[in-house]
């Protein structure tokens, strides 16, 4: 590394720009830039003709369409995506020697003790809907619940929109109205139930109409919400003809969690003689639900209560060297402490399968993992696409040229621990230690599987900035430079951009981003994501609309 550029690992034969290179200059010794390389992109370090190879993080990131001269730029006009193949290798040896935790022994965060022995990071009640047509019954709940119970912040937004009617009225020109400033944000009102961080609605688009393996897996999902150790009951509302059923819902709960206990209130819509009726029963015994839940409050737990989930999203050429490893060196303290991680996003992990198949601890999770990614690049194709063709051009933009240079930084969020499990969506974790879980690389459908999986706090690292979060998981943003962290101050939690700078190692960095992430368990610091009530939720739907 030199102040200029950065060669990831021995192997590689490009290096990162840590900021714009002009011609002429040299940024290792002997190595001239030959033209204009922006920070964030790759320079060759070696002449290449076409058909070589090219890595980064000692794997092979792509290919060479046209003869490259050392100190040109890579671009999207001379590589195109290439990646080594993989197998499973039967005598892989897993030694692992995890992280110092010694400023970690002993550590405890402060939450909320369910019965059946999970640990809340949080303590919401949700509303959900078995089918999108309860939809806007869930939009009269919020509206009727939100403001009473004082989980509504009053919006600087609506504020703004009634200065500028008011100026209107009173007949102001076009050039007022624009400088019209925008009001501070307002608190919310005081909490009736101060135990409680607030009810959640998780509006969504499937349920009928589509596969049944699509309203099976939306069960499962729910399933996974309603258990969730964040979560202190649930209202759910069916119309009662639709393939998502009740019953499936009930069943997919059993099995997570044998002899559930929270409160768990559930209306058919077709069973009521209207839909005021019902919604005024759900509405009282949701808040006496409400009354019950509240008496929980925060206690000392151990850290191996902790799943953390792992993601990425609006990605930069620096994800993969600051933040996705920072991220990583979390993964693999709180693994070492004796908690669980999730990795998912498996468009994400194309070209590094070899890395993470040598890290399954056993056969049976090493060919599931490979089975999947097998499956998930076939569904591919036969839609005429391709896992390749993951990076979004904002990602190409900065850097991220083809999926095999995403996947090697993206894969950076799961560390350097064994692999514990792999599962399919949208099952849940059931081991200690890192897993895999097969999701979409689309930032909400991947943060909602994880939700769903049992992750009770994310980390999401950004390099272009994007404000993701979960109705119910405390979501922490962690930018890969301090230029995004500066300018998007309201969505990013957390700076990276000291290891680009060279004034902090991973290690230190990924320390620093572990003690917010208790703080944030122990509900002593809210996420931007939380504050902004950045409640996304989009359930996978892998088949198609019948």
């Amino acid at each position: 590394m030199t102040k200029n550029a950065l060669r990831i690992d021995p192997r590689d034969n490009v290096a990162v720009a840590l900021q714009n290179l002009e011609p002429g200059g040299e940024i290792f010794e002997g190595l001239i830039v030959r033209e204009k390389v922006a920070a964030k992109h790759k320079v060759a370090l070696q002449d290449f003709q076409q058909g070589d190879r090219i890595k980064m993080y000692g794997v092979v990131v792509g290919a060479a369409t046209k003869p490259i001269s050392a100190g040109e730029r890579i671009t999207t006009e001379n590589l195109s995506h290439d990646a080594e193949g993989f197998e499973i290798r039967p005598d892989r040896k897993i030694e692992w020697k995890g992280p110092d935790v010694t400023r970690f022994s002993g550590r405890t965060f402060k939450g909320y003790h369910r019965s059946n022995g999970q640990v809340g990071t949080a303590n919401y009640w949700i509303v959900v809907p078995m089918v999108f047509c309860e939809n806007r019954n869930l939009d009269v709940m919020r509206e009727a619940l939100s403001e009473a119970l004082g989980y509504d912040r009053t919006s600087h937004y609506a504020r703004l929109v009634g200065r500028l009617a008011e100026l209107k009225r009173g007949g102001a020109a076009e050039a007022d109205l624009l400088a019209e400033p925008l009001p501070q944000e307002g608190d919310a009102g005081e909490r009736l139930f101060p135990n409680i961080d607030g009810v959640k609605f998780l509006t969504h688009g499937i349920g009928c109409g589509g596969t049944r393996g699509d309203s099976d897996a939306l069960c499962g999902l729910l399933a996974g919400y309603i258990t969730h150790p964040n979560v202190a009951g649930a209202t759910v509302l069916s119309l009662g003809c639709q393939n998502a059923e009740v019953s499936k819902l009930e069943s997919e709960i059993e099995r997570r969690c044998p002899g559930f206990d929270r409160p768990l209130h559930i209306f058919t819509q077709q069973s009521y003689p209207s839909e005021q009726t019902m919604l005024a029963e759900a509405l009282k015994r949701l808040f006496v639900g409400l009354e019950q839940a509240n008496r929980l409050e925060r206690e000392d737990a151990p850290l191996t209560k902790l799943t953390f989930g792992m993601e990425c999203g609006a990605s930069d050429g620096f994800s993969g060297i600051s933040a996705n490893p920072a991220i990583g060196q979390v993964s693999d303290l709180i693994v070492q402490l004796g908690g669980r991680t999730i990795l998912s996003e498996f468009p994400e992990l194309c070209g590094v399968e070899q890395e993470l198949l040598d890290r399954c601890v056993d056969n049976a999770s090493a060919e599931r993992f490979a089975e999947l990614m097998r499956r998930y690049e076939k569904r591919a194709e036969e839609t005429g696409s391709a896992l390749h063709m993951n990076p979004s051009p904002g990602n190409i933009a900065d850097g991220l040229i083809t999926d095999a240079i995403k996947s090697a930084g993206a894969a950076k969020k799961g560390g350097t621990s064994p692999v514990r499990d792999v599962l399919d969506y949208p099952e849940a974790v059931r081991r200690d230690g890192l897993t895999l879980l097969c999701t979409p690389g689309n930032d909400v459908e991947s943060t909602t599987a994880m939700a769903g999986a049992g992750a009770n706090l994310m980390l999401f690292s950004t390099g272009l900035g994007t404000p993701t979060g979960n109705p119910i998981v405390p979501t922490l943003k962690v930018a890969t430079n301090s230029q995004l962290a500066k300018r998007m101050t309201d969505i990013i939690d957390f700076d990276a951009g000291a290891v680009i700078r060279g004034e902090a190692t991973i290690a230190e960095v990924g320390e620093k981003l572990l003690e917010l992430a208790l703080q944030t368990a122990s509900g002593e610091y809210s996420p931007c994501a939380v504050r902004l009530a950045q409640d996304d939720f989009l359930p996978w739907k892998r088949g198609v609309s019948l």
